[in-house]
């Protein structure tokens, strides 16, 4: 009697011919996670009341694989000739690119601007995650990024979620103090920045909450709206 064996991830993904003169039959199975996290519910993001971002996720769009994620296919199950498949997404955010996003955590001017926005209009945690995000769509080297990109980032998830645009002029504040002049710089900069990621600014409530998911003990991942009633009592 043939034995069915669990296989994973091989180097090669795609199924191995057959030379014992019968078709193999291949089952595709149902889609799961890939690494480096599980997955998290689909249920809408908790928002305090009177704040609202300007999309909402469906469970449409949900269902849909994140901007730069990739598919692949591994085998899940090998029973004499059946062989059963499953489909993995594979993140492309990278260990770097979290460790790029701790270090500028530690910039003064980063650090005072997070601690002025403490009713998180602009960097709730999961404007946080898709800075993280953004990061791994620009493509540079983690050295490459400074200050600057955070902000750049963290301006265009802003555009990307929020209704209140007005709260995120403060990053100009916090960047350039009274030199107005240096807007349309930024504004340059970020154009650039934006094509640098394919010009893909959607990020999916999942691949957000993979990305705390990553180190769920940093201090920011705590920055959640539903929670500022008490934080503000403490």
């Amino acid at each position: 009697m043939a034995r069915c064996q669990p296989r994973f991830q091989s180097e090669d993904q795609r199924p191995q011919p057959n030379f014992s003169g019968s078709p193999l039959q291949v089952i595709v199975g149902e889609e799961i996670p890939g690494p480096p996290d599980p997955r998290v519910d689909s249920s809408p993001l908790p928002q305090s009341p009177g704040r609202k971002r300007r999309r909402e996720w469906s469970a449409e769009e949900e269902e849909e694989t994140a901007p730069g994620a990739e598919d692949m296919w591994v085998v899940e199950m090998l029973c004499g000739l059946k062989m059963k498949l499953k489909r993995q997404r594979v993140s492309p955010v990278l260990p770097e690119h979290h460790e790029v996003f701790k270090r500028l955590l530690e910039d003064p001017v980063i650090k005072r601007f997070l601690a002025w926005d403490r009713n998180l209009r602009v960097s709730d945690k999961y404007l946080l995650s898709m800075v993280i995000a953004y990061f791994s769509r620009a493509g540079l080297f983690s050295w490459q990024y400074q200050r600057i990109h955070f902000f750049l980032a963290l301006y265009l998830a802003n555009d990307m979620e929020e209704d209140n645009q007005a709260p995120k002029q403060a990053i100009f504040s916090f960047l350039y103090g009274k030199n107005l002049s240096q807007r349309s710089l930024f504004h340059k900069l970020r154009f650039q920045f934006f094509r640098f990621m394919g010009w893909k600014t959607r990020v999916t409530k999942e691949e957000c909450e993979e990305i705390q998911a990553f180190d769920p003990e940093l201090w920011v991942w705590k920055r959640d709206r539903a929670l500022i009633p008490e934080m503000m009592e403490a």
